[in-house]
């Protein structure tokens, strides 16, 4: 089962990144992927910007338990759609 409603993604990118732009790419690349029939996406979506004194690893662990909150699983460990592409150094 994955998670029903949302799912959570860490992105970083150069100064001149555009953040909206790369979403729109995204659910245009899943949704080609998609057997279902659309729509597959709620318009727009919700973006945190991690500032100085935040902490990245207290941010992932939120991510990570999100299907346990959800009673979707009992540990993390067992969801099957995680995982982590790179490592994106905090500066």
């Amino acid at each position: 089962m994955i998670m029903p409603d949302h799912l959570h993604l860490f992105v970083r990118g150069s100064a001149d990144f555009e953040l909206g732009q790369w979403i729109r790419m995204l659910k245009r690349t899943l949704s080609a992927a998609i057997s279902a029939a659309p729509p597959h996406w709620q318009p727009g979506f919700f973006d945190h910007l991690m500032r100085n004194g935040e902490s990245y690893s207290e941010k992932w662990n939120y991510v990570w338990q999100n299907p346990v909150r959800a009673n979707l699983i009992a540990e993390p460990m067992e969801w099957p759609y995680q995982g982590e592409i790179g490592y994106l150094p905090y500066e």
